[in-house]
């Protein structure tokens, strides 16, 4: 219980103690002592219990502290708090935003601490806290809890969470704004201490905002979110296309050439990185597709254009951050309701792969694309044949450089084409499924570079209307 009701007597000493000097005082029934080597010690203790009471701070019956010092007992660290908002989030999130949030929790808990002496090796540390500390496992039976509270860890996986424990700081003392800066500045960095793209770096900070909100608003731990106080600019970064290495649609045309020649396997992945191009999917969209998905003009229209419905996807994230056990989430559109649909349409040249590929056959249950032996097709799988199709389409000098590099550059070579061809950028960004706002922060030059054509066509609008 608090109360005002405090009484301080004065300091005596007891002779014949290792600490003399006793401190003594009275919170409402409840007498309190403390002892000490030097009056010195005893009488600063009391200018501060007394300090206390002169600002209007309430003592507390059980322990005879002021206030601030009990909740400043209570506080847990920031390590303990970072468990907490990742057990708390955890059975709501998707696979890819547990991972996202363990991994941005991993960078910033290293950075508040009080000392770094004895710090392990950062790789280790890192792997610890994402792969241990913010990760959740559910016993049989039982409630979400930390990985290293159920698993046996190994030995240096312990001794990384062991230190963090004892050297992290109190939730108070990571919310100073030194501390906050500190934090900004390891998100905006790579491992390897290389700038980090500023769309990551973003989605880092979002995580430690939301974390310090839980603090805030659901334990009562701060009483004003810490980023207020911080006047902080990111350093400068760009996470706009580089277009040196978008394949243009002749070396898209020689890649997909390439995939197909690699036998039975290439043929049948051809049409899965053909829905990358033609369709803009992601690769955990393409996927997904199933025939039902597929409205394919009649056989007598070769020109005509399809449409498919793309509702789901399977990005990859690892067993360990799914509730299905399996290595791919499964789950609605990314950054759409559970339920939403996207209607693509489909030029006649995909039309006809489609029609091709589906008189090879499909899965039992309707997907389009599976795995060598079975089941749903992983990027080990599709990747490894992307770089035999590297390897055969490009020169010597671009596959040594980040010419075609990944799969998902396909879907950027699809929306900057749509772009160049003149489409109307709304459109184009509800094709590739995301908002005009990204599409216009990834493909602005793209976009920049159409404003002579606008300007030509509203010269032709003003002329007409002056009779010029």
């Amino acid at each position: 219980m608090l109360t005002y009701d405090v009484i301080f007597w004065s300091i005596r000493r007891r002779s014949g103690r290792p600490k003399p000097w006793e401190l003594r005082w009275k919170v409402g029934t409840k007498s309190q002592s403390k002892s000490y080597q030097t009056k010195p010690q005893a009488d600063g203790r009391r200018s501060e219990l007394m300090a206390a009471l002169r600002e209007g701070q309430r003592f507390d019956e059980e322990t005879g502290l002021p206030e601030k010092e009990l909740a400043a007992l209570a506080m847990p660290t920031w390590y303990e708090h970072a468990k907490a908002y990742a057990l708390m989030k955890w059975p709501g999130a998707a696979g890819k935003h547990r991972a996202s949030i363990a991994e941005s929790l991993a960078v910033v808990t290293p950075v508040f601490v009080r000392t770094t002496a004895g710090q392990p090796d950062p790789r280790t540390l890192r792997a610890a806290l994402y792969q241990w500390a913010f990760r959740a496992v559910k016993p049989d039976g039982g409630d979400w809890l930390p990985r290293c509270e159920t698993d046996a860890l190994p030995e240096d996986m312990r001794k990384a969470l062991d230190w963090v424990a004892t050297n992290s700081l109190k939730v108070s003392e990571a919310a100073k704004p030194e501390h906050i800066r500190s934090a900004f500045a390891a998100l905006s960095k790579k491992l390897n201490g290389a700038p980090a793209a500023e769309n990551t770096a973003n989605r880092k900070r979002m995580v430690l905002s939301n974390a310090f909100r839980y603090a805030v608003e659901e334990r009562a731990l701060l009483n004003r979110h810490p980023f207020l106080a911080v006047d902080w600019t990111a350093p400068a970064t760009s996470d706009e296309v580089d277009f040196r290495y978008v394949p243009g649609p002749q070396l898209t045309r020689r890649l997909l050439n390439s995939i197909a020649e690699q036998g039975p396997r290439g043929k049948h992945l051809e049409t899965f990185f053909g829905a990358i191009y033609y369709l803009a999917t992601r690769p955990g969209e393409a996927v997904s597709l199933r025939m039902d998905d597929f409205t394919l003009p009649a056989e007598n229209e070769p020109d005509a254009w399809g449409e498919v419905l793309v509702s789901e996807s399977h990005p990859e994230v690892g067993a360990g951050w799914t509730d299905c056990g399996k290595s791919h989430d499964e789950r609605g559109l990314k950054h759409r309701a559970r339920n939403a649909v996207r209607a693509v349409p489909i030029p006649p040249v995909y039309v006809r792969m489609v029609r091709a590929h589906v008189a090879r056959g499909v899965a039992p249950d309707g997907r389009l694309f599976w795995a060598a032996r079975g089941g749903r097709v992983t990027s080990n799988e599709y990747c490894a044949v992307w770089d035999v199709a590297r390897e055969a389409a490009l020169t010597p000098a671009e596959v040594k450089s980040e010419m075609a590099a990944v799969p998902y550059c396909l879907r950027h070579a699809a929306v900057s084409l749509w772009i160049k061809q003149g489409v109307d950028p709304v459109e184009v960004a509800y094709r590739a499924g995301h908002s005009v706002a990204v599409l216009y922060r990834f493909y602005a030059k793209l976009l920049k570079g159409s404003s002579a054509h606008a300007n030509s066509l509203i010269q032709k609008g003003l002329e007409e209307a002056e009779g010029v």
